[in-house]
């Protein structure tokens, strides 16, 4: 009987998440301890940085002589944050999220950094990734009394912080970390030292740099310490908690290092071109993967195109292998990002018209290399082929720079069920004639891993072979497909 109240408890618990559906997402994490500097601004253009990992909510939270201030809101960085706002958030220590819905509605409540109190003082925590044990954690809580205000698996995580007896918050992260499972790189601040959390496999990107000899600097992307004028040190690395305080950089490793498996979609999309990760730079590594895929791959063409922004470094790759010229056959829109103007129902239906537009002079009558980093569920590919067909294209050949995405990914980024990825449901043959191109061609897992230049054994490839690094609980597999069931009602 207990047992059977025990589940029942459970499916409640997975019911209220699954309501709100907004665990699953990619986040940008800034944190800053300068004493000397006005951490809040610098943070504020760390965010700006970071702005491509998360367009749904921003937050800084300052720590100064014990106390925390923090202000949080809906949009991207610039409309949260004013120059009143900035000069109100004083402090020697700051930390800063950008956050990315990936599904479900948005809400306020869900904006980080979300702020806690543990045993040792408040503190302030962001996070990027997605735990897979976030239900049964929540119930375990729920059990022992814990109330809960969002619906993010960040908040699980304070709240076993919280939780913890431990006379240390470091002592209390490293507790928190034996009971967590998935995918979490996090910025963890209290008012006087900023803190690195990284889970065991190194899923989510987060980095160290330095300023000015007298700060320290973690941000999810090495882009960002650029922005500021910080310099980059290294990658906290997998299952390492590090603090940075007047004391200097401290490091605990709670989990002897296991195998590492960085996301490689960080390659692919997610990561602004300029960052730097296991030591490659993104662009050129893109455009190494956009020269294999032309040796793997070629077309017999007039033009090479991107689908602009991230099919750029790839396409200028491709162009340059090939022989074939270079140029640009679509121009976006680069103030579309999430409006809070609902499109009517014929502009809703006009789809990817409001975010790109042909060049109908460069492309009418030419046969086209069309090279983009990926296909999901191929519903804004087709319409894309279809605006240069009407614009003249006498040919279309799409060329894409990573295998073929067939799996859903459980750990941070949300890549739909299985059945709504379209390389799941069909052939290359039957994709290329759904999207109406001419050739349709993938590159291949060897020459993906030969493009980064590092054993593959060192990424999680999950969302191409199924081999997730962390084991996925059946019940999370199922509540996955039931959220996204709901989302579409």
């Amino acid at each position: 009987m207990a047992d059977a109240r025990s589940s029942a408890r459970e499916k409640q618990a997975q019911h209220r998440l699954l309501a709100h559906p907004s665990c699953h997402e990619k986040c940008g994490v800034f944190g800053i301890y300068a004493p000397t500097h006005d951490v809040a601004r610098l943070s504020y253009f760390g965010l700006y940085a970071l702005q491509h990992r998360g367009q749904e909510s921003a937050g800084i939270a300052v720590g100064h002589n014990g106390k925390i201030e923090y202000h949080t809101g809906m949009g991207l960085v610039s409309t949260v944050f004013d120059e009143e706002t900035i000069e109100r958030l004083r402090g020697q220590v700051a930390l800063g999220h950008v956050r990315y819905s990936t599904t479900g509605t948005t809400s306020a409540a869900n904006a980080q950094p979300l702020i806690g109190e543990h045993r040792s003082g408040p503190f302030a925590i962001g996070h990027n990734g997605n735990l897979v044990n976030t239900f049964h954690l929540r119930e375990q809580l729920s059990e022992e009394g814990v109330e809960f205000s969002s619906t993010t698996d960040t908040e699980v995580i304070l709240r076993l912080i919280e939780q913890s007896s431990a006379p240390s918050l470091e002592l209390a992260i490293a507790e928190a970390m034996h009971r967590m499972q998935g995918a979490y790189s996090l910025g963890i601040m209290v008012p006087d030292r900023i803190i690195a959390v990284r889970d065991p496999h190194g899923v989510r990107p987060l980095c160290i740099g330095r300023l000015n000899n007298d700060g320290w600097v973690i941000s999810s992307e090495s882009c960002a310490l650029h922005v500021i004028g910080a310099r980059f040190v290294r990658e906290v690395e997998p299952g390492q908690i590090v603090t940075f305080s007047k004391s200097g950089m401290e490091a605990i490793q709670v989990f002897e290092p296991e195998r590492k498996a960085m996301c490689i979609f960080e390659f692919i999309y997610f990561a602004r071109p300029d960052s730097h990760i296991y030591g490659r730079n993104i662009y050129t590594t893109r455009q190494r993967m956009g020269n294999l895929l032309a040796q793997q791959a070629p077309a017999d063409a007039d033009l090479v195109i991107p689908v602009p922004e991230s099919g750029i470094p790839h396409a200028v790759g491709y162009a340059e292998v090939s022989g074939i010229p270079y140029g640009q056959g679509f121009i976006k829109n680069r103030y579309i990002h999430r409006t809070f103007i609902t499109p009517d129902q014929r502009l809703r239906d006009l789809g990817v018209h409001i975010k790109l537009a042909p060049l109908k002079e460069a492309i009418a009558g030419k046969r086209l290399v069309v090279v983009d980093d990926s296909i999901v569920r191929g519903t804004t590919t087709g319409p894309e082929i279809s605006l240069l067909r009407e614009a003249g294209a006498r040919e279309v050949h799409l060329r894409i720079n990573c295998p073929p995405l067939r799996y859903p990914c459980f750990y941070g980024i949300d890549t739909s069920t299985q059945e709504e990825l379209i390389a799941a449901r069909m052939t290359v043959e039957e994709i290329r004639d759904h999207l109406g191109a001419d050739s349709l061609e993938y590159l291949t897992m060897p020459n993906l891993v030969k493009a980064v230049g590092l054993p593959k054994n060192n990424f999680c490839t999950a969302c191409f072979d199924a081999r997730y690094p962390i084991p996925i609980p059946e019940a999370v597999k199922i509540s996955k497909a039931m959220l996204e069931t709901e989302d579409v009602k």
